[in-house]
């Protein structure tokens, strides 16, 4: 069986998700939160129809060495460490991989932070409804790590949102937050990747350029 893309690229994936997000979410005083990198290019499209301000939020897969797609968990801003505690038991892997594992993309994640953020503070999300945005589900090892670390920081309620999931991660990370907005559920899932027509990586460049823009949008 070949299995057809449902998305052009991430633009189209976001204009997509941005309907669906708009039926579930009616707070005019949204957040959209994309994930760095290729989060945001779908963030971007979510928030320009829903006419709602936009930032980004840093969050790093651990990836085994040598099998990096394979998370054994994830870090968020604010110091959160999500591990996939089966996993790492399932391959013997020590604490001291797990830390060097760790401090090499916290590293990463404080180099896109002074990138991305040129010395801007963060938009403070506290009160507000977040709508966090990637361009996929498989693990959720991101997502829940960006939600919790976000959770820390009081906002009135966090929506997860992205244009394709298994059905399965979608079901179990309703836990995770208040709503949850799959836009489409495909079986068998297989990879993020495989419904797209365009998957290529989302530069640092690409995502300091939506950031810029959406900055000097006026609604």
């Amino acid at each position: 069986m070949e299995l057809e893309p449902i998305f052009r690229d991430r633009a189209h994936a976001g204009r997509v998700l941005g309907k669906r997000v708009a039926e579930a979410v009616r707070d005019r005083s949204a957040l959209v939160l994309g994930l760095p990198r290729g989060g945001v290019p779908v963030a971007f499209e979510v928030a320009q129809v829903l006419g709602a301000e936009l930032d980004i939020f840093l969050v790093r897969k651990l990836g085994l060495p040598g099998q990096e797609e394979l998370a054994i968990g994830a870090i968020a801003s604010g110091g959160v460490r999500i591990l996939n505690e089966s996993l790492i038991s399932e391959l013997q892997l020590s604490l001291q991989i797990i830390d060097q594992i760790t401090a090499r993309e916290e590293r990463e994640l404080k180099r896109r932070e002074e990138l991305f953020r040129q010395g801007k503070p963060p938009i403070a999300v506290q009160g507000r409804a977040i709508i966090l945005v990637d361009d996929g589900l498989a693990t959720g090892a991101s997502m829940k790590a960006a939600a919790r670390a976000l959770r820390l920081q009081g906002p009135k309620s966090i929506t997860a949102a992205v244009p394709v999931a298994a059905q399965q991660t979608c079901d179990e990370f309703r836990m995770n937050v208040d709503e949850i907005v799959c836009a489409y559920t495909p079986a068998p899932f297989l990879a993020v990747g495989m419904w797209y027509e365009d998957f290529s990586q989302t530069t640092d460049q690409e995502v300091q350029q939506l950031l810029a823009e959406a900055a000097h949008r006026t609604y």
